[in-house]
């Protein structure tokens, strides 16, 4: 016979002495990943109400990266006594993919805070809302993406068959910036002064990481560029399209910052997930 206490006890009591964190993540996790669609469809939700009037709409960002492409191109590559040819593939391929990871990061903060209505009302996962987030800026990224095969082609620049090493690049890239969404989700949603710090640090990161100048330019330092996170990912992408598969190194830099930033969310996650609710 059922027990009939057990069987009245509502399904939202949890024993405060066995909390289950990692279960709970895990389950999250596994619903939401399930949920993507949901997460899709909130991602292009959140680009029309964006653009709402607008006429290009998410274009003009392609515009305004075309025009500081062109400016810069062809401001540098005097600077740098290069040619054009030479110089504007890799600050195509540097600044469309930067400008990618910086917007990720940025938005990454606001991952949770922005969908706090959602979190209030709902039992959603947390994961739709990071998924949600990443997807959002890779719909904007790729309307960006066609600037690189523009350049390519008025540059005369064919990348081999090397350049297929760029899709574990932008796999990479994918994950760092769903665990970025969930840990800066998180951190932000507890201390606002975080997100404004992060911003700072991002344009900060422009200048140190070869988006504009080419690693060679550092001579003998130049062993020392995959201490910077940043250079590792972009390399990633960059290197395959650009220079011939990029170095080993920043493969390997890329791959340990991407296990060290998972680990470190997923970490964050399981202790704090049932806090989320009360910060945001």
């Amino acid at each position: 016979m059922l027990d009939r206490t057990a069987a009245a006890t509502p399904a939202y009591i949890v024993d405060a002495s066995d909390p289950q964190h990692l279960r709970r993540a895990i389950a999250d996790l596994t619903t939401g990943f399930s949920r993507w669609r949901l997460a899709r469809a909130l991602a292009w939700l959140d680009l029309r109400n964006r653009y709402r009037g607008s006429v290009l709409g998410p274009f003009w960002l392609t515009l305004s990266t075309a025009a500081m492409l062109l400016g810069l191109g062809v401001l540098y590559a005097a600077l740098f006594r290069m040619s054009l040819g030479e110089y504007l593939p890799h600050l195509a391929v540097s600044l469309v993919i930067w400008n990618a990871i910086a917007q990720m990061v940025n938005e990454a903060t606001n991952s949770l805070t922005a969908s706090e209505g959602i979190i209030r009302q709902m039992p959603l996962p947390y994961t739709v809302h990071a998924l949600r987030c990443v997807m959002r800026n890779g719909l904007v990224a790729a309307h960006n993406l066609p600037l690189i095969a523009v350049v390519f082609l008025a540059c005369g620049h064919l990348p081999g068959p090397e350049a297929l090493l760029a899709i574990p690049g932008f796999i990479l890239i994918a994950i760092n910036a769903f665990a970025a969404a969930l840990l800066l989700g998180m951190i932000c949603a507890r201390f606002r002064d975080i997100g404004p710090i992060v911003a700072s640090v991002m344009q900060l990161a422009f200048f140190l990481t070869p988006i504009l100048w080419k690693p060679r330019l550092l001579g003998h330092w130049e062993v020392l560029m995959p201490l910077n996170p940043f250079y590792a990912v972009l390399e990633t992408v960059r290197g395959p399209l650009v220079e011939g598969g990029g170095p080993m190194l920043a493969w390997i830099a890329a791959v340990t910052y991407t296990v060290l930033l998972v680990a470190i969310a997923g970490a964050f996650f399981v202790r704090f997930r049932g806090r989320v609710a009360f910060w945001v």
